[in-house]
């Protein structure tokens, strides 16, 4: 029997003990009336009654000492033989473990160290754990483990624990920023007949009930967004799970976090100055700064953005001329470049591949703009050149962060950009989008100009310089072979 496994039966066997003499390992409640940092902020000798996971256990005979931790912090408890009823006292010794919860009363006091502490007067268990917790000073090593088992890794690791404090602060701020201009918070639909608002490979599922295949939202409802604006709204958010069929990387995940707001009598300018106030106000919010590094690149908010132009760029690296150069060359160039793309791709699904080569040597903060019409069949055409849209991308530390639109709104050149995609995904192109004739048909109703835009979680994890994998509390992981259960 390994060490563990002692460890486990030594455990139960308490467990067994505790309920022969009436005593139930799992109660219901527990009376806390303070949190562990209330706790810290009183005065030395007032009384206190709270509760939390008992990290870590000293027993040295007429004294013990006990790490206390709630989700507000730590404390140190001080159990001494003369200062507790002996019976208490034994009950810690005997029963009480690394791991478990327990609710003490006391009183507050300085240790012979100056460490401010509690003096116990009672404990009582609240929750008796059955398998062992990790080192406390080790943690979870193994990165599989860490994601699979991502509660004990927030548990023991305070950096871990932080990032999902600041999770909630991004998009508390997000939230807050947007409702403080006057946007409404809607919901849209997560089921869909098609998979709009978006280029990108859905998730395809089966609805029960009306016996249809239907998809999950590629977009944060942007179609439905879209809607709302014909209905008569003017500013809409939408903060929500959405879900893209593709591989994993760094910078990608199948199914995350999105806000995408739409702004009526707005436009691509519009966009850019209230996108870039929203970042500056995430950066010192979750940060406290503008200036931070990132994936390898220094990156200052506060300094003025750049305007990157799509065609440009792309020629200025490569030599290729997006409007002009066939598919012949494009594809020469990306192997020279030794870019990977998809053999069958399309000449513009060629150009986004070698956009996003280009897109690593920009540091930021800037935004892309004059977008080919092509790669963007739901953005309104710049009227001074008909081949571009009026579309803005986010960059910073060379990657997108964020896309934005001054919104198609005339419904026969959106019609026409739809019948276009749709004969790229009939040619076999995953993320072309299909013809919505529904959204078309509520477009012919008119919608007002309206500026559109989005955002992921992608940029919370380049705030903190993190994968963003480490920055999901429960990312979804295969099935553990062999998973004997409480192992």
């Amino acid at each position: 029997m390994g060490r563990e496994e002692q460890i486990i039966q030594e455990r139960l066997r308490k467990i067994e003990e505790l309920r022969k003499q009436g005593i139930n390992p799992y109660p219901n409640k527990f009376d806390k009336k303070q949190t562990i940092q209330e706790c810290l902020a009183n005065k030395i000798g007032e009384k206190v009654k709270t509760s939390g996971r008992v990290m870590i256990k000293r027993d040295l005979g007429k004294i013990a000492f006990v790490r206390l931790q709630d989700g507000t912090g730590e404390v140190q408890l001080i159990f001494q033989e003369g200062k507790i009823p002996e019976d208490k006292r034994k009950f810690l010794k005997k029963y009480i473990d690394a791991g478990d919860f327990i609710g003490i009363e006391g009183e507050t006091m300085k240790s012979k160290t100056k460490e401010f502490s509690i003096l116990v007067k009672k404990i009582e268990l609240l929750t008796k754990a059955i398998l062992p917790l990790p080192e406390k000073f080790h943690g979870i090593k193994d990165e599989e483990e860490k994601y699979r088992k991502r509660y004990l890794d927030i548990l023991m690791n305070p950096e871990t624990k932080e990032i999902f404090v600041k999770k909630a602060k991004f998009w508390e701020t997000v939230r807050n920023f947007l409702k403080e201009r006057g946007f409404l918070e809607v919901e849209t639909p997560v089921l869909e007949n098609s998979a709009g608002g978006a280029s990108a490979t859905p998730f395809k599922t089966h609805h029960n009930a009306l016996n249809l295949d239907v998809f999950l939202r590629i977009s944060m409802g942007e179609l439905w967004q879209k809607k709302l604006m014909v209905a008569g709204y003017e500013k809409t958010f939408e903060i929500g799970r959405q879900f893209r069929n593709e591989g994993v990387d760094m910078e990608h995940l199948q199914d995350y976090t999105q806000m995408e707001f739409y702004w009526a009598y707005a436009n691509y300018l519009d966009g850019m100055k209230l996108t870039e106030e929203l970042y500056k106000k995430l950066a010192k919010e979750v940060l406290g700064t503008l200036k931070f590094e990132t994936h390898g690149y220094n990156v200052d908010l506060g300094k003025k953005w750049e305007m990157y132009d799509y065609e440009k760029l792309i020629k200025k690296h490569t030599k290729v001329d997006i409007y002009t150069d066939d598919e012949k060359k494009i594809r020469k160039v990306l192997d020279e470049l030794k870019v990977e793309y998809d053999p069958k791709a399309s000449k513009w699904r060629l150009v986004d591949s070698l956009w996003k080569y280009c897109r690593k040597k920009l540091a930021g903060p800037g935004f892309l703009i004059n977008h080919p019409v092509e790669v963007s069949p739901l953005a309104k055409r710049n009227p001074d050149d008909k081949r571009k849209v009026e579309q803005f991308q986010i960059i910073i530390a060379g990657t997108e962060l964020g896309n934005g639109y001054s919104e198609l709104n005339d419904p026969i050149d959106q019609e026409k950009r739809f019948e276009i995609q749709a004969k790229l995904k009939e040619a076999g192109d995953t993320e072309a989008q299909e013809h919505d004739k529904e959204f078309v048909e509520a477009l012919k109703y008119g919608m007002p100009p309206v500026c559109g835009f989005g955002v992921s979680e992608r940029l919370f994890s380049y705030l903190l310089n993190k994968p963003i994998r480490d920055c999901v509390a429960f990312p979804l992981m295969r099935p553990e072979e062999n998973n004997n259960e409480g192992k």
